[in-house]
């Protein structure tokens, strides 16, 4: 599992851990959509609390993720949760059926660089990608005009996700407190992976495991 706030580079250091280790990466959120689109027993349950703006309960997620789980390419090359549990309840249900990590892993950045990338970012509504002003700026004059910037954020609402955002890490964090590790997020994006990768593939060796299971948090 990996636990990151907001702009934190949880999605960067994912596509890296699986580049490496060829987990099989599981978003709680695109499952969610993946279900209701084919129509499945879940995705039918959960399609009437979205229609109605509702969030879906934690027991039809979390039968999503287990039945994912199973299934035979995460029993075979491992997995990478991305996206769940975010509450010490959805944590609790995991638990229940018996799914856990092999490891924890929190990113830690410090409030003001949070607050100074979310700022920044910029969305280009034709392509879908993500800019930074200071980062990442764009390619062209016309990229650059046409950017927008999402209504949430600004410096006052960052501010209040993050403060959900740590009480959610810190109730989560007393379920997987003896598989955590914490590494420092602040560094460029090599760094902290090799701190990651440091702890990934020290857990192999250790276990003697093929594959790490590894639950990813957005």
């Amino acid at each position: 599992m990996i636990s990151g706030a907001p702009a934190s580079g949880k999605g960067t250091q994912c596509g890296l851990i699986i580049k490496k280790y060829g987990l099989v990466h599981i978003a709680a959120g695109d499952l969610l959509r993946a279900e209701v689109a084919a129509g499945s027993e879940n995705g039918k349950r959960a399609k009437e609390y979205m229609e109605k703006g509702q969030l879906v309960p934690n027991e039809i997620v979390v039968m999503m993720v287990k039945e994912r789980l199973l299934k035979s390419d995460s029993q075979e090359k491992g997995w990478l949760l991305d996206g769940y549990p975010r509450s010490l309840s959805q944590a609790m249900a995991l638990e229940e059926l018996g799914i856990r990590p092999e490891l924890f892993i929190l990113l830690e950045v410090s409030e003001e660089k949070l607050v100074e990338r979310v700022v920044g970012r910029r969305l280009d509504p034709v392509t879908g990608k993500i800019y930074h002003l200071s980062y990442s700026p764009p390619e062209t004059e016309e990229i650059a005009a046409r950017l927008t910037h999402r209504f949430d954020d600004t410096e006052e609402k960052v501010k209040l996700r993050l403060q959900t955002h740590h009480q959610n890490v810190k109730d989560v964090l007393s379920i997987y407190e003896d598989i955590t590790i914490k590494v420092d997020g602040n560094a460029s994006k090599e760094d902290v992976f090799a701190q990651i990768d440091s702890a990934v593939s020290g857990l192999v060796e250790q276990k003697g495991l093929q594959h790490p299971c590894v639950k990813y948090d957005a």
